[in-house]
This record gives structure tokens, sequence and C-alpha cells, in this order.
């Protein structure tokens, strides 16, 4: 593709340059940069692409876009825009051919759930007959392909690669968690979606967005991106989601749990590890049964169905779907065992999303739930103690230990927890910095009929310190515990 019609959809402030410069790639950072690559000085969190244009050009580059006028002395061709990340975001659309174009789109932000909606709509798509694709938290797969995900919405070309890689092996569907931070670095701008959902907003993030008035504004632009827009899905149990609700000029399809909303929950039962719900909708009703326990995965399931009938999914499929969904890695996952434990892996890591969890729990009705979790470090602070202080309320005891405390001293964040059970006056707990040895005592002390809870990490396979990073997954660690208690048995 050459130059100049790689830049035909970008508002361009001056050009230096070849126009007819063929373009091989576009690059972000410079450690990614191959010959006759297009290199988009971005400014990072950390870093200033500005810097890297050397290295970049070093490595082959043949033009440079950067929100900066073009140095002199550089002898390169250079494109000078208002919105570097902009820019990014719609070359990276052009240049693959606008594949989001030839897929349906559905795009999943909030708090929590946006990755337990994401499995439930590809089953129920799959249940279908359809063929969709997830861009999501824990990995990036379509047709039994998988990838790794470094972040829950990769950079706008590394969205748009995978879109178009998805189209040329048939995907029909693509269902697409998007993050807060992506929507205000402007990964998703050049996506059209059809479908936008809005799970629910709490605490979280905060040490980025500040406030939760910034939180929603990242959010909600999602609403306002260049949709092919069938609907709107909203939650609107949620105040942030009613809000937003307010806020849509466009169709809005709701779900929750009050009466007002157009697809809601009309009653539930959980017996044993299984739970039945009834749903109504305009037009009619659907009964499914799911081993996705709890009250929280109701929205998620109300989300999904929202989704679904809007695309015409038949109340059948929708069914087939969540029935035929076993579990999620790292969402309320059950680690096996012939102890009598019950011994569960979740992602749980705001002190809404741990309260969600430990209900969850308490609906089994377990003998005593003994719960492990701790808080990332350089990560919002504010949200610890307030951990702390769900776990002194829900749980029966508590091991607070390391999640990934990155450069901070894990003490020092076990510490900011531990004032939410000083708040509330609560002793039912302990510390252990080491986070096998806090899931080994949790489960040495466990007896038949206890829920043992490993909250924080979810899918993880590994542990972020200061200065390394580790293996680590808790429900590889708790299953090798639990195999030599049994041989001990």
């Amino acid at each position: 593709m050459t130059l100049k019609e790689l830049l035909s959809e970008i508002q361009v402030v001056r050009f230096w340059g070849q126009p007819d410069l063929d373009i091989s790639g576009i690059a972000y950072s410079s450690h990614l940069v191959e010959p006759g690559n297009i290199f988009v000085a971005v400014k990072g969190l950390k870093a200033d692409g500005y810097d890297f244009i050397p290295e970049a050009k070093q490595k082959g580059a043949t033009a440079i876009v950067s929100e900066r006028q073009k140095p002199e002395e550089l002898d390169l061709t250079w494109i000078q825009v208002p919105d570097a990340r902009e820019a990014l975001a719609l070359i990276s659309a052009t240049f693959y051919g606008h594949p989001a174009l030839k897929l349906k789109t559905i795009g999943i932000t909030g708090t929590k759930g946006k990755t337990t909606v994401s499995y439930i709509l590809e089953a129920i798509l799959q249940a279908a007959g359809l063929n969709p694709g997830v861009i999501g938290t824990i990995d990036y797969r379509w047709n039994n392909q998988r990838c790794a995900a470094p972040r829950t919405t990769p950079e706008a070309p590394d969205i748009q690669k995978i879109l178009k890689q998805m189209v040329d092996s048939g995907v029909s569907h693509c269902v697409l968690e998007v993050s807060s931070h992506s929507l205000e670095l402007k990964r998703v701008l050049g996506i059209g979606f059809d479908l936008a959902i809005f799970t629910n907003l709490s605490g979280e993030h905060l040490d980025y967005h500040q406030t939760m008035e910034n939180y929603f504004e990242a959010k909600k632009k999602l609403f306002f991106l260049n949709h092919k827009r069938q609907a709107s899905i909203v939650n609107i149990d949620d105040v942030w989601g009613q809000k937003l609700i307010s806020e849509l000029p466009m169709r809005t399809i709701t779900f929750g749990f009050r009466p007002e909303a157009l697809v809601r929950i009309e009653s539930f039962e959980i017996a044993g590890r299984e739970m039945k719900a009834q749903v109504s909708y305009p037009g009619g009703r659907l009964n499914f049964k799911t081993k996705l326990i709890g009250r929280h995965n109701l929205y998620n399931f109300l989300a999904a169905t929202s989704a679904a009938l809007v695309l015409g999914i038949s109340p059948q499929a929708i069914v087939k779907g969540i029935s035929q969904l076993e579990s999620i890695p790292g969402r309320l996952e059950f680690v096996p065992n012939s102890l009598g434990l019950s011994v569960i892996v979740d992602y749980a890591h705001t002190d809404n999303a741990l309260e969600n969890l430990l209900l969850a729990v308490r609906s089994l009705n377990p003998t005593r739930i003994i719960l492990i979790f701790g808080c990332g470090g350089d990560r919002d602070r504010s949200k610890r103690p307030r951990m702390g202080e769900v776990a002194a309320h829900l749980a029966d005891w508590t091991i607070i230990t390391s999640d990934n405390p990155r450069s901070e001293d894990p003490e020092k964040i076990i510490k900011d927890i531990e004032q939410g059970f000083l708040k509330v006056g609560s002793k039912n707990y302990e510390s252990i910095v080491d986070r096998r040895s806090a899931i080994q005592k949790a489960l040495v002390m466990a007896a038949p009929g206890d829920f043992v809870v490993i909250a924080g990490k979810g899918h993880e396979t590994y542990q972020i310190f200061k200065d390394q990073t580790l293996p680590f997954s808790d429900y590889g660690i708790a299953l090798e515990i639990i195999k030599k208690l049994e041989e001990k048995k």
C-alpha cells in the first residue's frame, strides 16, 4: 500500500517527503520496526515514541508519523498529525482493509463480567452454528487458534491484524473486551461496532483515571465511536448504567432484575453447583440451567442473551449455548480433589468483585470460607482496605498474601489491606507474604465441607515482582498441593 493511500482517512497538519512510498507495515514501538514500515511515534505512560525515532530509522522505517514538526536534520518522510494515537488507529484500519466491516463486531466494556460475557456469547454463537472469534483478557481465539493476551485490548495495529486474520479464516462475529485504557488510548478507533455492551462500573483503575467520573467517561466512549450499531445494551440495575442510558441518543436494550428492564430475570435458584433461571424478553421467555453460579453471573447471562437476541439468535440456541458452557478459566473455577473440599480459583481483584464472589460461595452453604487474596502493586491503592473490609465480613478466615507486587513492598500492600479488617474490628485473618505458602496453609487447615477461595489472579500463569516475573498459577499450585495431601490420606 502506498503512503498516500494509507493516509487517506487521517488529518495531516503538514507533510514532508514522498507520498508514493510503498509501506510494508505499521509499527508503534521501535523494537517492532521492520524495513519499509511506517513508525507512529505515540506517547506512552512511561516513554515517548518521539525519543525512539533514530532507532526506528536505523531499523528501516521509511516514514514517521508524529504530533511534532520534522527536525531539520532528519532526512526521512514525515507526517505531522494533531493526534498520533488517532492516526495510528485509523491508518491501521486502512492498512488491513477495514476488516471490522466484514464482521459482526460486539464490544463489551465495564469493570466486571467482560470475560464471562464474552465466553457466554461465544458459546451461544457456536450453538447457533456461527463462527465467532474473541479478543479478550484470557486470550485471542478463533477457529481453534489461540494467542496469548498480553493485554485485554491490543494496540490498534494488532487488533486490525487479528480482525483481518479472522475475516480470512471465515469468522462471522468478533466479540471484543474493550478496556477503559484502550478507549482512552484510542486503540479501538476505526472499528465499527454492531453492538456495544455495558456490564457495570465499580472502583478500579483509579490510579489511572483518578475519579469514578473520569472512569465512566472513558467507558462511555465505546458508545459514541463510529458504530454500525444495531443497539446499545446496558445494565439498568447499575447506577452508572442508568447514567449511561440517560446520555445515550440511540436505541438501548436494558437488562437486569428491575421490572422495567427489557431483558430480565424472572426467577432463579441455586442447587448444589448448578443454577436455574427464567428470563423474560419482549416476545417471550426462556429457561436455562448452568454450572456458572452466582447472582453476578445472572447479569452476565442477561448481557449475552440481550446481545444474542438483537443479533437474531434463536432462544433455543441461547439456551443450548449457556447449558454447554462448563466453566471459564479463573472465574469461579473449581479445582478437583478427593479431600471433601471445594477449592475455587477466581480473578476477583476489586472489592465489588470479591463481594460478589463470596456471596456466590455463601449460596452454596459452605461449612467455612477460607479466603486467600492480595492486591497488585503499582495499581489503585484505594481498593485495598475496601477489599479487606469485604473479606472481614464475608469470609470465615482470610490469609492475606501477595498478588503481583511489582515494584512495591509486598508487606506494605498487606498492611494496606489489613486496614479494612481493623476498621471493622475483625481479627479473623493472618498474613503470609509468600503466595504458595498461603495456599498451602489454607488447604492444610481446611476440613471437609469447607470452601477454599483463592482470589485475585484467576487465569494468570505468572507473578510479577520488582525485578522479575516468575511462573505461577493459582490453579496449578493448588492442584499440586492437593495431590500431595491426597497421597497422605
